[in-house]
This record gives structure tokens, sequence and C-alpha cells, in this order.
């Protein structure tokens, strides 16, 4: 590799607000994903039912969703930073919640849900503030490289996170929680570490319209329109993170490490294709690649759901993680570099609610489907339905379809 692709993969990493901001995320990430993995192991320990671990993430979704109209407003008014370590240290303290409850054997069904909203509220105001700090501390040129960077950061914890938490859940339930605790306050204060970004320009005076300014821009965009939307329908069809326990005990009978396994193979495919955007951008027909990618998608979403055999699983659900980057990276780049800073928290705010709509809501209808009808058909009735998303978006969005470049000059001209 020749130092000048080296420097050109690594462009990001030259602005030391940034890298504080990624390693920030990156712990936070970590500190989500082990969490994860313990939450949902003793909630189905406990009840063996689909249906309490959907539950796990309607609660985390529902706060989004109710402040969807303050949250982005807020990124937009108030110092994004600030926010983003004020959430974290939130989430500390959530940690330290489920950590009390598990040392001291209260932890059951209801008093885990009540932390969730919690930890969904926090959520709520962290994404639009995390994603709209992201572009105030690159220079636009950079921009690309840092969003492909951000993905990688999130899928290197989907990788090493859960198979971390369930080696550590091996030591007693109380040690992925402790160990969260820990990365969450770490990464709280490296955000307060972030050198203060350059002065926004003062924000517009809180009145309806301008709350509701960033569901009146994406109605009037449509490249942007689109490509929310496609994510929220095609992952909400398509997630089976949340029935990953019932593959890992029953379908593929496997223990918690084989559940670390299975919620870290998608990462596996996605952190390498992000590495390879990274250095490797999309410059030409981006609007297909996507489409691909969501198809690819729905089909590995098939495969993985038909499958009895761990090996094949874990191959589906490399794919599934591999090309929903795709997806990520080009949606992200085009919602960040299409919407006017101004603006950035209230469009992110409504992205983050369809983003936990296509995970946590997504999460809620696999649990419901497979109480119902089967875990296996719940996931294979989703990928299916995964694709036929695609096609439709592809027929509908046609403006989509056919953007070409992702360039940041040709989104600047735009104005």
């Amino acid at each position: 590799m020749s130092a000048v692709h080296a420097a050109h993969r690594f462009a990001a990493f030259r602005h030391v607000g940034y890298r504080r901001y990624f390693f920030s995320r990156l712990l936070a990430y970590f500190a989500v994903q082990i969490m994860s993995v313990a939450v949902g192991w003793q909630i189905y320990d406990l009840t063996r039912d689909p249906f309490s671990l959907g539950l796990i993430g309607l609660f985390q979704f529902l706060p989004s969703l109710v402040l969807i109209l303050v949250t982005g407003s807020v990124a937009d008014r108030y110092n994004r930073r600030a926010i983003m370590g004020i959430c974290m240290l939130v989430s500390t303290l959530c940690g330290a919640a489920l950590l009390l409850l598990t040392v001291t054997g209260l932890f059951s069904p209801w008093p885990v849900y009540a932390i969730l909203v919690v930890f969904g509220i926090e959520r709520a105001f962290l994404g639009p503030a995390s994603q709209s700090l992201a572009p105030n501390l690159v220079p636009a040129e950079d921009l690309p490289n840092a969003i492909a960077w951000n993905s990688t950061s999130w899928q290197t914890a989907m990788i090493v996170g859960p198979v971390a938490g369930g080696l550590l859940y091996g030591f007693g339930p109380t040690v992925p929680y402790a160990v969260s605790l820990g990365f969450f306050a770490a990464g709280a204060l490296m955000v307060f570490a972030v050198p203060k970004p350059a002065r926004r320009s003062p924000p517009s005076a809180a009145n309806w319209q301008t709350i509701t300014a960033g569901f009146r821009y994406i109605k009037a965009e449509k490249i942007v329109l689109g490509a929310i939307s496609l994510d929220l329908f095609a992952v909400l069809l398509g997630g089976a993170v949340a029935l990953m326990p019932v593959f890992a005990r029953d379908v593929l009978t496997l223990g918690p490490w084989g559940l670390g396994l299975l919620r870290a193979a998608p990462g596996v495919g996605a952190v390498g294709m992000a590495v390879w955007l990274a250095a490797h951008p999309i410059r030409n027909r981006a609007g297909l690649y996507m489409f691909v990618g969501v198809a690819l998608f729905g089909l590995a979403t098939v495969v993985f759901g038909l499958s009895a055999t761990p090996w094949i699983s874990i191959a589906a659900l490399v794919v599934m993680g591999a090309s929903d980057m795709i997806s990520v990276y080009v949606r992200e780049i085009l919602i960040t570099l299409w919407t006017p800073d101004e603006l950035r928290g209230r469009v992110n705010a409504v992205n983050m609610v369809f983003v936990g709509a296509s995970n946590e809501l997504g999460e809620f209808r696999a649990g419901m489907m497979a109480s119902g009808f089967g875990t296996v058909f719940a996931v294979v009735f989703g990928g299916a339905g995964t694709l036929l998303v695609s096609l439709l978006w592809a027929l509908g969005f046609p403006q989509l379809r056919r953007i070409d470049t992702l360039d940041v000059p040709e989104a600047q001209r735009r104005g």
C-alpha cells in the first residue's frame, strides 16, 4: 500500500477531535453489545419466551418515537458534544442499575424493561447529536471517509462485543455489566475531551415550524426520503437479531459462546466491507449498489432462517452484514451531505427513529411472529419481505436508483 493510499484511507483521523469522537463511540458500542448479550440471555433464561426478547427492542425504541420532535431540535440548538457526553453518563448509570439488580438477585423482566426505557431515552438524544457532530469535526472532503469509519466502529463492536459478552457471561452475569459500565464511563470522559467545534450559526427560534422542519425537508427531498424509508421497511422485515438466543439454544444447539458468534457474524462481513469502502469509496452507480445490497440482505436472511447447520448460518450472517453495510454507507453519506448543517439534528432524529424502527421495532415484530408462528417462519418471512421491499422501492424511487456519484462536490453544487 502506498503512503498516499494509506493517508487517504485514514484521512478523517488527521483531526484530533474526530479521533477522540471515534474512540468514544467505539467504547460505547462495545458496551452496548456486551450488555445486550447479557440482557438477552438472562431474560430468555428466565422466561423461555421469544416474545420477551421482542419487548427488549420495543422498550428501547418507543422513547425515540415519542421524543422525535424534541431530540433533533435539541441537537440543532445546543452543544452536540455536551449532549453526547451527558447521554453516555446516563448509559453508565443504566449499566450500574443492571449490575445492581444482578448482584442483589432482583433481576427480573419488568425492572429490566424499565431500565431499558431510560436507556432508550438516552439513545433518543444521543443519536441525533452524535450523528450531527461528526460533520463539525472534519472538513467536507474527509466526511465520506469519516462516515465509513463510523460504520466500522459500530461493526467492529458487533464482531468483538457479542463474543466478549458471551465469554464474560461465562464468568458470571455480573461481569459483562461491570465491563460495559466501565466502557460507558470511559467513553463519556473521551467525549468531553473532544475540542469544541467551530461555532455554528445561531438557531432559529423554537416554534412548530422549526421543530417540524426536519420532516418537511425529508418529505421534499425524495432522495433522502427514499433512502431512509428503504432502510426502515427492509430491516423491519429482515431483522433477526432478537431471535439469536432462540437459534443459539434451540435451533443450532449452541451455548452462550455460540450466541456470541452468531451476534458477531454480521459484524465480520460489515467490517470487511466498511474497511474496503474506506479505501475504495463508491464512485459510480451508488443507488444501484444500495438496492443490490438490500436485496442480498433479504436473500441471506432467508438462508439463515432455513439453515440448521451452524457454519451455513454463520456464513449467511456474514453476507447479511456485508450487504447491509453497502446500504448503510450509501444512505448515511446521502443524508449527511444532502442535509444543511442547521437541519442535521432534526433530520437525523427522524432518521434515528427509522433506524430504531428497523432494528428495535423489527425485533419486536420478529419476536411476536416467532411466538405465534415459529422462529424459522418469522425469519424466512422477513427475508422474503425485504426482497420485495427492495424491488418496490427501486420502482417507486427512480431518483434514488439513478444516483451515480457520492462525491462531495456534487452534493455541494446542489446547494
